[in-house]
């Protein structure tokens, strides 16, 4: 039986406190014809053995909402209800079609939809047994500007399956371009379960009618495909902001919106940390321009958590623009593109950070700040390093102020620096300075961390390494026993 995971309640209350895919030579994954520019048809529910679903019902509100409101960095965009339709141009659906562990009352499925071609960019694992979903994927991508749907589903990953998973995939495909009258390369996939489990295709196809006759461009619909997606995480993550671009003129603003859903818990480290993300916005963004802020939005986000340093087969990130709120295609280097990606970048670490918070048996989020560093990448790497020692992790889950930990592994992180320039900073307790130990109140230190982990908050880590121009960030979460217990039992 697997191990139940369970959070403080007071975990919840409000708090204030890759790669890009280069195009490539189709190797035959699929066969990519001539797109249709249709919009989608009005499905219905009633019609070709499809169920009414009700978003408000037990299977799609058995996870509440992460604290991602609380986690999304503060800039010139405001928060808004709605997840991945919030943005002009999607709908989604959810069902609960039985492809999870036996006895689990959870939705297992669902489909975001774009009404007409969406500029498409997406960020994969570089994990080199890619599951199918992947691999179909990045072949898509590699022949195609844009895309209409992306279905995902929880319970099984289609990782290390062979041919047949692949076959799976392609057929997933193909079934739910049927239903939405479109192209079979005009659909995305993405798995999360068990990796060497194919998906229990029987119900996954018997499910795409329901999904498709319950396309609903509303928040409920929206969170309802955000509990989807979800395997062991204990709550949901989705987000949505409006930014103004600016560029209106005598008319105001250019506003867009820009709306995410993410999964992971687990096996969440860096170069995809196993996690799902869908971004949706409804910018028009000329398609190597949203490609290229897709990836960087990323790399500053999704590839700067770690949980337990295990890298999945089936990491996947896809970004959708529609272009439904008009004006003339953003082009790269421009003010407007600048703030898109800005505000893009916002959402992808909110996201980010909730999966981090959500961490598997983890009772804090670890948020490590480097400055002083020589390169951009070379912040970012020692962020990442720090907040993926296990040593460290085990230490703050123990409310010990062990910062020679810290100190490791920013000495491991393979950046070079001169160990008398290196300074950290535990909340407000500064431990070393230029090199040097402090004295610092050992009792006040520790009940930071104890503070911190009571109410499932933010233990913050300052690092500084030089007087280099560049800092960086990375977030992961405290190393428990329960973690240990999940993974051990989460096949039996």
């Amino acid at each position: 039986m697997q191990a139940v995971r369970s959070i403080p309640a007071a975990a919840l209350a409000p708090r204030v406190n890759n790669n890009n895919t280069a195009r490539r030579p189709s190797t035959g994954i699929v066969s990519l014809r001539r797109r249709t520019g249709a919009v989608v048809p009005a499905a219905s529910a009633e019609k070709d053995g499809s169920q009414k679903v009700d978003y408000k019902s037990d299977e799609f509100t058995v996870l509440p909402d992460a604290p991602v409101k609380d986690l999304v960095p503060s800039g010139p965009w405001k928060t808004i209800e709605g997840g991945v339709c919030a943005p002009k141009g999607f709908k989604a659906a959810a069902f609960k079609a039985k492809l999870r562990a036996s006895g689990k009352n959870q939705a297992d499925c669902c489909l975001i939809v774009a009404d007409k071609p969406a500029v498409v960019g997406g960020v994969f694992t570089k994990n080199r047994v890619a599951a199918a979903p992947v691999q179909y994927c990045r072949e898509v991508l590699g022949d195609t500007e844009t895309v209409r749907a992306v279905l995902a589903n929880a319970g099984q990953a289609n990782a290390a399956t062979g041919k047949l998973g692949m076959e799976d995939a392609v057929r997933s495909a193909a079934t739910v371009a049927e239903a939405l009258g479109c192209e079979a390369s005009d659909i995305l996939l993405q798995s999360t379960g068990v990796i060497g489990k194919r998906i229990k295709m029987d119900e996954l196809m018997a499910a795409v009618p329901s999904l498709a006759g319950n396309l609903k461009a509303t928040k409920e619909a929206a969170y309802g495909a955000a509990t989807a997606i979800c395997t062991t995480d204990l709550v949901r993550k989705t987000l949505a902001v409006e930014v103004d671009l600016g560029g209106g003129g005598l008319l105001g603003g250019r506003k867009v919106r820009i709306g995410g859903m993410g999964k992971g818990s687990g096996m969440i480290h860096p170069n995809m940390a196993t996690m799902l993300g869908v971004v949706t916005c409804d910018a028009n963004v000329e398609p190597e321009a949203w490609r290229a802020m897709v990836k960087r939005a990323s790399v500053n986000s999704f590839n700067q958590i770690s949980v337990d340093g295990d890298t999945s087969t089936n990491d996947c990130v896809i970004g959708l623009a529609s272009g439904a709120a008009g004006g003339d295609p953003i082009a790269a280097g421009t003010p407007e593109a600048e703030k898109l990606e800005a505000a893009l970048t916002a959402v992808c670490v909110g996201i980010a950070k909730s999966i981090a918070w959500d961490g598997e048996g983890a009772t804090c989020l670890i948020e490590c700040n480097v400055n002083g560093a020589n390169s951009l990448d070379d912040a970012r790497l020692i962020a990442r390093s720090v907040v993926s020692s296990s040593l460290a992790k085990s230490a703050i889950f123990g409310h010990d102020p062990n910062w020679g930990r810290l100190a490791c592994a920013a000495g491991y992180s393979g950046v070079h620096f001169e160990q008398e320039d290196l300074c950290i900073k535990l909340g407000p307790h500064t431990l070393m300075e230029n090199g040097q130990p402090l004295d610092y109140d050992a009792k006040d230190a520790s009940a930071y961390l104890k503070d911190a982990c009571a109410v499932h908050g933010t233990v913050v880590i300052d690092v500084s390494v030089g007087a280099g121009a560049f800092e960086g960030s990375a977030w992961g979460c405290d190393l428990t026993y329960d973690y240990v217990k999940i993974n051990a039992e989460y096949t039996t």
